[in-house]
């Protein structure tokens, strides 16, 4: 794949890591408005009845108008990182690979966070040094409705679920519930481990319409 423009989303979906893992270069879109119910403060883990949401409270703006993503602000009023990571450690503590990155991860669920964009971002980099990618990254200077980049900033939206073609790979808890295609990166990650990488480079993406 060419230079590929994407949202930082919190815990990236597997085609979305997909897509990083096999691009050439990697631009994070930063100049865009904030917009609700997208991979911007959501993800998707497996869970015993299925599906889990993960959601990231944000601050609204208290006359209701927009922010810029980079603006956006996380509400720590209640411990919702406590909650999550508890979640995830529920979720996935009989996984092959739980402990195997516990550790690393932990520190995200309990040091305080500021704005969004900083922390999809950091996230984004703890991951890619987990999984092993080396993509090239930056970050937008400008808003492009027509960018020349591919544009993958779709791959966001929460509300219209594009189909997918990953392969199959053991999750944890399929017995419970089947097969739960793209999930969040998490999921991969902590069932196939060191094989992560090898996983995403190896997806066939080039059917996935733009």
């Amino acid at each position: 794949m060419e230079h590929i423009l994407l949202h930082p989303t919190y815990f990236p979906s597997i085609l979305q890591m997909a897509t990083i893992a096999q691009a050439k270069a990697i631009v994070f879109e930063i100049q865009d408005n904030y917009q609700k119910q997208t991979y911007r403060n959501r993800c998707y883990i497996a869970h015993t009845n299925g599906k889990l949401l993960l959601n990231v409270p944000i601050k609204h703006s208290k006359d209701g108008s927009r922010q810029k993503m980079k603006d956006v602000v996380v509400e720590n009023a209640f411990p919702w990182q406590k909650e999550q990571w508890r979640s995830i450690q529920n979720a996935y503590r009989t996984s092959p690979f739980f402990e195997y990155y516990e550790d690393e991860l932990a520190p995200l669920f309990l040091e305080p966070v500021g704005t969004l964009l900083d922390f999809n971002l950091k996230i984004y980099e703890l991951l890619a040094g987990l999984i092993g990618i080396e993509t090239t990254t930056s970050l937008s200077k400008v808003y492009e409705v027509s960018p020349t980049s591919i544009d993958k900033r779709y791959l966001a939206n929460a509300k219209t679920e594009r189909q997918t073609e990953l392969q199959p790979y053991t999750q944890v808890l399929e017995a419970h519930h089947g097969w739960l295609p793209n999930l969040s990166v998490l999921d991969l990650l902590f069932n196939e481990g060191p094989n992560t990488l090898n996983y995403l480079e190896s997806q066939k993406l080039k059917n996935i319409p733009t």
